[in-house]
């Protein structure tokens, strides 16, 4: 079983065998890591662009993430996948950390959230 969070979505629902509380803290900190990168070209984090699709909370404490850039064309595309698993993996208690990088359904200013629209000045 696994403990799935659509990270758009406010209610995260557990399925998990993790206890609650730890599930609801790991799950705040590592929104709060992946808050914590940047794309080096936009001053905006990466969870606030809404590049994170989807992030999966296993039971052996391992999570997958699923990810994308705002274009294929992305500069920091070598790097920003590793900035992603290097901050989650940094969070106490995580496990193994797999990024994996998908280009469907494409990234669009509307993933953004209402705090990078206000950093980017795009009302």
């Amino acid at each position: 079983m696994t403990d799935t969070a659509e990270i758009k979505t406010s209610n995260m629902k557990t399925n998990s065998a993790l206890p609650p509380e730890e599930t609801e803290r790991l799950t705040g900190d590592i929104v709060a890591a992946l808050k914590t990168v940047f794309d080096p070209e936009i001053p905006a984090d990466i969870y606030e662009l809404g590049l994170i699709y989807k992030v999966d909370l296993r039971d052996d404490r391992g999570v997958d993430v699923v990810m994308t850039l705002t274009t294929p064309n992305c500069p920091a595309a070598g790097e920003l996948p590793t900035m992603v698993e290097n901050a989650i993996a940094s969070v106490p208690g995580v496990g193994v950390v797999n990024v994996n990088l998908v280009w469907e359904p494409a990234w669009s200013p509307d993933r953004m959230s209402d705090e990078a629209r206000l950093v980017l000045n795009m009302w």
